[in-house]
């Protein structure tokens, strides 16, 4: 079987959801492929910031986003290393709509992406449709062009021009003028594409495990803040009838922290959150996953025909939850330019460059900013001690405490932050 569509988008994620609702909005004709049949998965980041926010207000979608549970995080006071405590971050001094971080569970705002997507009669979302493979075609010297190849990694020479796919109904090819990446950080599609990354060293792994919290416990997680109390940070995640938690470890310290046992971790997260600390109590540790933190780039993030966005042109680091942010900027990004070449049917190597030109520079100023976290976690790894804002920096928040709003620009709102374009708003 085969079809012909505008834009095929690898992925469902923020970056593929909100590209995908933008370039429909233009009257694109898109479908967006996700190889899980739902969204409900918990190695997903739930931080919303104010400059997706700030969009959602543009599109129209903000009074349904206030209808998802969710709670507002507006300030962190860390330990100081003179003593006492102080506010390094501090969302209220940002002068924005929004002046606070929504942690909401990201297959809600998944949903409401995709809902408000099947408004527009451009936009087709596929559910348990995974992408197996590229489709492309091969400009001889003549200028001729060689059929589709079907299988393996494209020559680089060559322009994508869809691709295979594996659904319900068996395998498909699917042409497309652009092929959107936007699969995540095991993108299988930036693979087959053969395109170069460059890898940075992170200090640190995330053990991720519920905590079945009720009665009294859920009502206190509405007043739960990360805790940077104990050895290993702790980040409480409210999901309903239970707490999704992280808690930063060493890198590759896994094996050596199971060794310690179960009751070690359950005395850490009793000490960093009290409020949980009958639901840490029947923590078992086959409920603790592993997620190995990784942070790159690619140094081209496209192709004729392809283009990579998201987590599939650079994975983040835990560090500030800028994650889901970026991704969303960068789709809105590249629906922004790429709208009207591909409505034309004119979309060039041009207008897919000119995409990563714009998303690179805050790409790297914020991953050269959660470097420079990583250095005080390595610290902090290295002592095994709780992390403490150095004596300098407490002494010249508590002297000019505005200062406490320069951290929530960079990470809530961004360098270049991305706006719904006119043709999107509602």
């Amino acid at each position: 079987m085969s079809e012909s569509r505008t834009c095929v988008i690898a992925g469902g994620g923020p970056a593929g959801m909100i590209a995908g609702l933008l370039l429909a909005r233009a009257g694109v004709d898109v479908l967006v492929l996700e190889k899980h049949h739902d969204f409900l998965r918990d190695f997903r980041g739930d931080t919303i910031h104010p400059s997706t926010m700030l969009l959602l207000d543009e599109l129209g979608l903000m009074p349904r986003f206030s209808r998802i549970p969710h709670q507002r995080v507006e300030s962190a006071r860390l330990p100081a290393a003179a003593g006492g405590r102080v506010t390094l971050v501090d969302f209220s001094r940002l002068r924005h709509p929004y002046p606070y971080i929504a942690m909401a569970p990201q297959w809600d705002f998944l949903d409401l992406l995709a809902e408000a997507a099947a408004e527009e009669p451009g936009f087709e979302l596929r559910m348990g449709t995974e992408v197996i493979g590229l489709l492309s075609e091969d400009a001889g010297d003549d200028g001729a062009t060689a059929p589709p190849a079907q299988g393996g990694a494209p020559p680089p020479q060559a322009r994508i021009t869809g691709v295979r796919v594996c659904g319900p109904a068996g395998e498909e090819e699917i042409q497309a003028l652009l092929t959107l990446a936007a699969d995540g950080r095991w993108s299988q599609v930036r693979q087959q594409a053969g395109l170069p990354a460059v890898s940075f060293p992170v200090p640190m792994d995330v053990w991720w495990f519920r905590l079945q919290a009720d009665g009294a416990a859920q009502s206190a997680a509405g007043t739960i803040l990360p805790s940077f109390d104990t050895e290993h940070p702790l980040l409480p995640i409210p999901r309903g009838d239970y707490i999704q938690t992280a808690m930063l470890i060493p890198k590759g310290s896994d094996a050596a922290l199971r060794a310690r046992g179960i009751e070690a971790l359950r005395e850490q997260v009793s000490a960093g959150l009290p409020a949980l600390a009958d639901a840490a109590a029947r923590l078992q540790l086959e409920d603790v996953k592993l997620l190995e933190v990784q942070m790159d780039r690619l140094t081209r993030w496209w192709r004729s025909g392809l283009l990579c966005v998201g987590d599939a042109a650079h994975a983040m680091s835990p560090v500030g939850g800028v994650g889901v942010n970026l991704a969303v900027q960068d789709g809105v990004a590249a629906a922004t330019r790429l709208a009207h070449p591909l409505r034309e049917g004119t979309i060039s190597d041009r207008d897919v460059a000119a995409v990563q030109r714009r998303r690179m520079p805050p790409t790297r100023l914020t991953q050269a900013v959660q470097a420079q976290v990583h250095r005080g976690l390595e610290s902090m790894f290295a002592q095994h001690s709780p992390p403490q804002v150095p004596a300098p920096v407490a002494w010249a928040l508590r002297q000019a405490p505005q200062l406490s709003g320069v951290m929530p620009w960079v990470i809530g709102v961004g360098v270049r932050p991305e706006h719904a374009p006119s043709w999107a708003r509602r």
